[in-house]
């Protein structure tokens, strides 16, 4: 016999499901600190290593990853997803100079599919072991009515922790001349997807989800953790701006004082081709793109003159100076 709660559109099984499937890859990324985690009613980390520091400052963020979701499900595409929304907001504290501890998801959709749901949780679980960050616990919520037949969303909390005297940026040192170095980014990352879908909507209404441009548009937003922990044991890093949402033009400013602003040489690193695609497809501006999209530069790193050599060997990737810092506002 059905149930009312199930003939009123939500399975509890389905999501008790979910759970089942998704047990194991939220278990390994567990460290020693995890107390508690997978049903319990609160994720419980214990916080004794914060007695080893000098002083600890807990920073804290809370993402999406927006309509690539959509693109996702279209595509039947969903462990990218969960590397998209663990390293989105990995890279956002990290622009503090932290090191991520634990993450939180939350999972909705107006009917839960347990394979889908473990999918994007296999995807987190993959990301939160590759940065050293328990997957502590989250929420799945199915609600019809809310979201569209077929759609879903994701979300995610992260929580970690830096000494005081290492918090970014270090407005206080940031000085004229400084040099603006730019990382590589892994695709569009999670911004500028609505965009994306209307002017590549009649490419995407004939793709196939192995085709090249679905692979591009989905690869996953990367992380910075490592390949910026390289750098700060290499030189002095004064900032770093993570380009997601409002791209270069909004994003740099946010992490300089009063007086500076930043000069973006835009020609200094190759326009990848997706982007290229994007722009051409859309008739999209200069001006525009770069206030949407990441157009390949993912971080910015801001460095003294003197530290960009030893910044750029020890990063083990390619980089590119892409700019100053001049007088200005």
């Amino acid at each position: 016999m059905t149930s009312a709660y199930a003939a009123a559109g939500v399975d509890i099984d389905a999501g008790n499901a979910a759970v089942a499937l998704m047990r194991a890859a939220v278990q390994s990324t567990y460290t020693p600190e995890v107390l508690a985690g997978i049903g319990s009613f609160g994720g419980l980390f214990d916080a004794a290593q914060l007695r080893d520091m000098r002083a600890p400052v807990l920073v804290a963020s809370t993402d999406g990853v927006g309509t690539k979701v959509k693109l996702a499900a279209a595509f039947g595409r969903y462990a990218s997803i969960g590397h998209d929304i663990v390293n989105h907001c990995i890279n956002d504290i990290l622009v503090q100079g932290a090191r991520p501890l634990f993450f939180l998801d939350y999972i909705a959709a107006s009917k839960l599919d347990p394979g889908q749901v473990a999918s994007v949780v296999q995807g987190m679980a993959e990301a939160c072991r590759a940065a050293g960050c328990a997957l502590l616990g989250g929420e799945t919520a199915e609600m019809p009515g809310v979201y569209a037949d077929g759609a879903f969303d994701v979300a995610g909390t992260i929580v970690g922790v830096v000494e005081r005297e290492a918090l970014l940026p270090r407005l206080d040192e940031i000085a004229l001349g400084d040099v603006l170095i730019g990382l590589a980014s892994s695709g569009p990352h999670t911004n500028g997807y609505s965009l994306i879908r209307k002017v590549l909507a009649d490419r995407l209404a004939t793709a196939q989800p192995d085709d090249p441009l679905v692979t591009a548009l989905l690869a996953p937003h990367r992380s910075y953790l490592d390949v910026v922990e390289r750098a700060r044991a290499a030189a002095p890093i004064k900032a770093l701006a993570h380009i997601t949402g409002g791209g270069f033009v909004e994003n740099i400013p946010r992490v300089l004082p009063p007086g500076l602003r930043a000069a973006v040489d835009y020609s200094a690193w190759p326009l990848p081709p997706i982007f290229a695609l994007i722009q051409s497809a859309g008739n999209i501006s200069d001006e525009e793109m770069r206030r949407v999209f990441n157009c390949g530069i993912g971080m910015v790193m801001i460095v003294a003159p003197e530290h960009v050599s030893a910044v750029q060997a020890a990063l083990g990737e390619a980089s590119w100076v892409i700019g100053r810092l001049e007088i200005g506002d």
